[in-house]
């Protein structure tokens, strides 16, 4: 049994899925490898979807899973030169977006779940950094704040059944971080290495400037540090107007320590910061208010967001114990954010004598969690067996000072402070028999207790339990056919903001304690198909449709009869059941000198109550990517595309003249297609060796056009350049 357990393996991600971009060579003669071991003869070149997945200790490739699942790797992230984490994600299938495209304001949508301004959509879809939960919700501010010069990898997994390995709630499915690490840069018989880059961008004038220092300390320890400073103006849409308030100065840097322990045994130590001190922004982060005698709606307010994530952690995977593979890791999150000078609005009545919004105040997410995870294995002559279960804990702590005016001695009842205890427990089980044939059932439990802050004036606590089972299979009828279904059940906990709140515009309200959980019931099924040699020897191209079906009750909104002045009543309520469903197509094709990739997405989400469209669904997209390389001058070329459908709900097609009740003019959009061009060098030999260079203009032909789920219109035609040259030692 030793000898099937893989050394390297580690505990699973989502969907038992964790995946690992690997070195153009190394993957190839993995996936080589690997496909030698099928009794295949899988070529060594590879597409986007074969990237490897470790599923419960059983590598795999990404198309040969049973769940939605995309990577974006360290040659995507440089390829896209991005100012944005958002900029990373907008070419994966069914993944968008929403607010706006600040430092401030954006947050994530996994088919058709998650938007800003809503205290629950930021808990509908798990956002981690290797492996720490990262949360934030403030009223018009975003909810991630990082910078994509800190990542190696970008995994999203879509989808409901995430949530057994990652916790009760993932509606819309998760999104992992992976940071660098000092062997990312050092290379074979050296001992460190130093990495400096430069970037520009011509639409905001932004300009980055990065450094990475990574040192071997001794054959069984490693260190890397990393600095980015990045600044930028405002940035202009199609038409040329300017975007108020896309400025931004942020600063963020990564200090990890990677050290071996015994035979086999890895500990790591790493502490990541992110930080951003603006003045005179727009208070509202989420979109750009509209202008009332020479100010926008909410004023301008100075703001200093810092973002702190320590994590520890041990893995040893005892090769020569079956029973034991392990991962344990304790981490540290702070999100904080500074409010100081707001100006209101006094046309609107919007000082801090009228709301605390507008006062000097500081507002805060503290998470202490702690993991552990445990893999064990069996197998017999023709099938293998998986076991893994674990234990995760986290702690935080939600704050909200105010520091001037009439609410400086009492709490704020729109963001009411607190805990949120929660306890979750899985167990989940990978068969694989005869290598075509693998189930995975799995199951967590959770329990979550919610304690107000004494500012609240509420002593009453709220406490709830979640289940969250799930069936997925996998077949592999042949080298190049497959096909997969599952079923995943997971229930979301409300939130501090969802069960305390006492007041929401010019209302107030009681808490929300009789709010039952969110559920959510998906199914999921498709099929794969792989060619190799299809064109020339060599090549691989690749297929994966993915049909999804899923069904979300006790939808938690706020309370849409709430009238000025106090209300008897609770204000959130349990008051929608919505119906999610759509396809997701992904294609990938790669040779020595052609490469090319493609991904469609279909989403149509619903009110089952009134059968009206959810206005976070947005439309169908097709997205592709057709480049070409010339190996001997090391360079790579091609384009990018993004076709945009308008909006499925006329109510909000800006090219029709039909508006409904409820219908918000910041949503209102229409169809568009924009269109990059990338251009790659980074020679490997000679005397430009350890020199990098990528070359880019977005939106080639100046296209005027607006993301559905952001409320403002997307930049213009933009230049990029980056110039980066690494030493080593």
């Amino acid at each position: 049994m030793g000898l099937v357990k893989r050394r390297n393996a580690h505990l699973m991600c989502g969907m038992a899925l964790c995946v690992v971009t690997i070195g153009q060579n190394v993957h190839a003669q993995e996936a080589t490898d690997e496909g030698a071991s099928a009794g295949s003869t899988r070529p060594a070149s590879t597409t986007l979807l074969q990237r490897l997945v470790v599923g419960a200790g059983q590598e795999k490739v990404a198309i040969d899973t049973p769940q939605a699942v995309t990577v974006v790797g360290q040659e995507d992230i440089d390829r896209e030169q991005a100012t944005l984490i958002g900029d990373v994600l907008k070419r994966i299938p069914g993944v968008n977006t929403s607010g706006s495209d600040r430092a401030f304001g954006q947050t994530f949508n996994i088919r058709g779940v998650g938007a800003p301004e809503n205290a629950g959509e930021e808990g509908r879809i798990i956002v981690n950094v290797d492996g720490v939960n990262k949360f934030y919700e403030q009223y018009r501010m975003g909810g991630f704040f990082s910078d994509p010069e800190l990542y190696k990898q970008v995994e999203v997994l879509r989808g409901p059944a995430s949530s057994t390995l990652y916790g009760s709630g993932a509606l819309g499915g998760v999104i992992n971080f992976t940071i660098k690490d000092a062997s990312d840069f050092i290379e074979e018989g050296q001992n460190g290495a130093l990495k400096l880059k430069g970037s520009y961008s011509s639409n905001e004038q932004g300009w980055l400037s990065s450094f990475v220092l990574a040192q071997r300390l001794s054959p069984d320890a490693e260190f890397l540090l990393t600095g980015n400073y990045r600044t930028a103006d405002n940035y202009t849409t199609g038409n040329g107007t300017e975007v108020r308030s896309t400025f931004f100065d942020t600063w963020s840097g990564l200090a990890k320590v990677t050290a071996n322990v015994g035979d086999e045994g890895s500990a790591r130590l790493s502490y990541q910061r992110w930080d951003s001190d603006s003045d005179q922004q727009d208070f509202s982060q989420t979109g750009s208010d509209a202008v009332v005698m020479g100010m926008p709606t909410f004023g301008y307010v100075d703001r200093h967001v810092v973002d702190d994530t320590i994590v520890a952690s041990y893995e040893n995977p005892f090769s020569d114990n079956d029973w034991l593979d392990v991962k344990v890791s304790a981490s540290y999150s702070n999100t904080a954010t500074e409010q100081r000078n707001a100006t209101g609005n006094r046309s609107f009545g919007l000082t801090c004598a009228s709301s605390a919004l507008f006062c000097d105040s500081d507002y805060g997410y503290l998470t202490a969690q702690f993991n552990i995870e445990n893999t064990s294995e069996f197998s017999g002559e023709n099938w293998t067996n998986h076991l893994t279960y674990g234990w995760q804990v986290a702690h935080q702590e939600r704050t909200a000072d105010v520091l001037t005016g009439p609410a400086a001695a009492n709490g704020i009842g729109f963001h009411p402070e607190g805990t949120d205890l929660r306890n979750g427990i899985f167990v989940q089980n990978e068969f694989v028999w005869n290598e075509k044939l693998t189930l995975i059932p799995g199951i967590r439990f959770d329990t979550r207790r919610l304690s107000p802050n004494a500012s609240t004036g509420i002593s009453r606590d709220f406490e709830d339990t979640a289940v969250s089972p799930k069936i997925a299979a996998h077949y592999r009828i042949n080298e190049t056919v497959a096909v997969f279904g599952s079923f995943a059940h997971t229930e979301r906990f409300p939130t501090i903001d969802e069960v305390f709140s006492t007041t929401s515009s010019r209302s107030v309200f009681l808490p929300s304690f009789g709010l039952e959980k969110e559920k959510s019931d998906n199914w999921e099924g498709g099929f794969a198909l792989s060619g190799y040699d299809v064109v020339r020897p060599g090549d691989s191209v690749q297929l994966k449709t993915t049909y999804f079906h899923n069904s979300i009750q006790d939808l938690i909104a706020l309370n849409s009869g709430l009238v000025a002045g106090f209300n008897n009543t609770q204000g959130y309520f349990n008051i929608d059941r919505a119906r999610i469903h759509g396809v997701e197509v992904e294609v990938a094709y790669d040779s020595d000198y052609v490469f090319a990739s493609a991904g469609y997405s279909h989403v149509v989400g619903r009110n089952s109550t009134n059968n009206q469209y959810l206005t976070t669904v947005a439309p169908d997209e097709l997205s592709f990517t057709v480049g070409g390389r010339l190996p001997d001058r090391d360079i790579a070329f091609g384009l990018k595309s993004r076709i945009v459908a308008g909006p499925q709900d006329s109510c909000r097609n800006a090219t029709t003249s039909v508006t409904c009740a409820g219908a918000s003019a910041s949503r209102f959009s229409q169809s568009f297609n924009v269109h990059d061009v990338f251009l790659s060098w980074a020679p490997k030999d000679g005397q430009f060796a350890g020199w990098e260079a990528q070359f880019g203009v977005d939106n080639v032909f100046d296209k005027n056009h607006k993301e559905f789920l952001n409320n403002d219109y997307s930049k213009g035609r933009t230049f990029k350049v980056s110039l980066a040259r690494k030493f080593g030692w």
